[in-house]
């Protein structure tokens, strides 16, 4: 057995389940199943969102260690259904190395929606949110307008590499600002409905209910860089909306 080409096949996989929003005890769990399955009773994983450290212990006395950055995380549900289903294969099947490293990359490597289908997704979701708030028509066709512009900004600042924050930010200034000219227009009628239901395309649901999980799963680390995390994009996305509210008011007093 190749140890050092079992354990970089077990990161790829813990890289690929964690980069793809999985909850930390399914990366450690998986990986550690598939150590174990390899005939690697002593290893240790740990992960937290942004890294793995795995250490193993070959039957021979060797230990080797590796440590795997993870740069970019974004949640891809399908990636991590079929990855742990992978991982059931490859602990019930035993393949070589070689099989399993190529289904890895096949997962990783399969497409996700594309540009129109992604911004057809963020329309609905505020059109549908607008109207669930209490808005009309009007302020749900805005909100339509409102989700294409963030839409843009998000698709700008991740080729850009920008910061989270920042992008948050500005996607919800946008909104604040495209929703109040509309109604000062006279085009819709609820700004407050309107930046609502364009807002819930930027809530980190998923994160949220990540990071409560975690923490009950005892990986605190995890699960409070988790929770800082989403409380950076709640307050990116107050500042947005405040900034935009505020500024008329305090200059011109409306």
């Amino acid at each position: 057995m190749d140890y050092d080409r079992l354990i970089l096949m077990a990161s790829d996989l813990g890289h690929l389940l964690l980069s793809s929003g999985a909850e930390i005890y399914r990366v450690e769990e998986s990986m550690n199943r598939i150590l174990i399955a390899y005939g690697v009773e002593q290893n240790d994983v740990f992960a937290i969102p942004n890294c793995i450290f795995i250490t193993i212990t070959t039957p021979g006395g060797k230990t080797i260690t590796k440590i795997r950055r993870v740069h970019r995380r974004a949640n891809n549900l399908d990636r991590v259904d079929r990855a742990n289903d992978l991982c059931r294969r490859i602990c019930r099947e035993k393949p070589p190395l070689e099989t399993a490293e190529k289904e890895i990359r096949g997962i990783a490597a399969r497409p996700v929606y594309g540009l129109f289908m992604q911004t057809v997704a963020f329309c609905l979701v505020s059109f549908f949110f607008t109207l669930f708030w209490g808005g009309v028509l009007a302020d749900a066709v805005c909100s339509i307008v409102c989700s294409v512009c963030m839409k843009g900004i998000l698709l700008m600042s991740t080729r850009l590499r920008a910061y989270d924050f920042l992008t948050n930010l500005l996607a919800s200034a946008a909104a604040a600002f495209i929703a109040t000219a509309a109604v000062g227009l006279g085009l819709a009628v609820n700004y407050d409905k309107i930046i609502i239901g364009a807002l819930m395309t930027l809530v980190p649901g998923i994160t949220i209910t990540t990071f409560m999980r975690d923490i009950m799963a005892g990986d605190l680390v995890a699960g409070l860089q988790r929770l800082t995390e989403s409380l950076l994009v709640a307050t990116a996305i107050a500042l947005g909306v405040g900034l935009v509210l505020m500024v008329p008011r305090l200059i011109w007093g409306v």
